[in-house]
């Protein structure tokens, strides 16, 4: 694990917290911190910075929020100074997890993206998201994924999850299909329960199991009169 002060202040590289983002920034302004600390925490602050301005507003943590609207963080000065800095800083000071290497061979800090809407069912890719970004226990807007006490994420509820996402409507009746949906998932054999009411009441049209090796999900529709 390093040993810079940085990650003292910030224990998961990016900062969490407007707390932790406080400290970084004071770091990294204080011209009697070492050198390469202050570079490291640049870096960290700048690249939230840049992953912050390619979100939606409404995708914003607090963290974020503050970075973007605080006069204390606008036009920080780079301390870097010449390539010394960037080949010391880049294998020493950064873990290997949040670097990827470009096709020019150069490496550069990975940027979480938002989860791709043309593949809402990249669970590994929504789990990245989620974690970073969903503050497990913390303050979340994000409901219905299932959390043990070491942060372990459960998979099941995180397919439902995205289940939920790829078929709800996006019209002000979404809080309804969501309910909903939950209500059916919640309950598995709601659905044969309702396959056996419906051959009870048609005898002469039973329900015909549909079999086949593709599966079309479509998105429900709603008008927003019935939110």
């Amino acid at each position: 694990m390093p040993t810079s002060l940085v990650y003292k202040f910030a224990l998961h590289s990016f900062p969490r917290t407007p707390y932790e983002l406080e400290r970084l920034y004071k770091h990294y302004a204080n011209e009697h911190a070492p050198h390469y600390d202050r570079v490291v925490t640049y870096l960290l602050i700048n690249e939230l910075l840049l992953v912050a301005q390619k979100l939606d507003e409404s995708l914003l943590n607090k963290t974020m929020r503050a970075l973007l609207y605080d006069p204390m963080y606008r036009d920080l000065q780079s301390p870097i100074q010449g390539n010394k800095d960037k080949d010391f800083v880049i294998p020493r000071h950064i873990p290997t997890c949040f670097m990827h290497v470009k096709e020019d061979g150069t490496t550069a800090l990975h940027v979480m993206h938002a989860p791709d809407p043309s593949q809402p069912f990249n669970l590994k890719q929504i789990a990245q998201y989620v974690l970073i970004f969903g503050w497990p226990g913390l303050e979340n807007t994000w409901q219905g994924i299932t959390f043990d006490f070491a942060y372990h994420m459960h998979w099941q509820t995180l397919f439902g999850f995205a289940l939920c996402r790829a078929l709800c409507t996006t019209s002000a009746a979404k809080p309804a299909v969501v309910r909903w949906l939950a209500l059916v998932m919640a309950q598995p054999g709601m659905y044969w329960e309702a396959v056996a009411s419906y051959n009870a009441a048609f005898l002469d049209q039973p329900m015909v199991a549909q079999y086949g090796s593709h599966l079309n999900l479509m998105q429900v529709h709603m008008p927003d009169e019935m939110a």
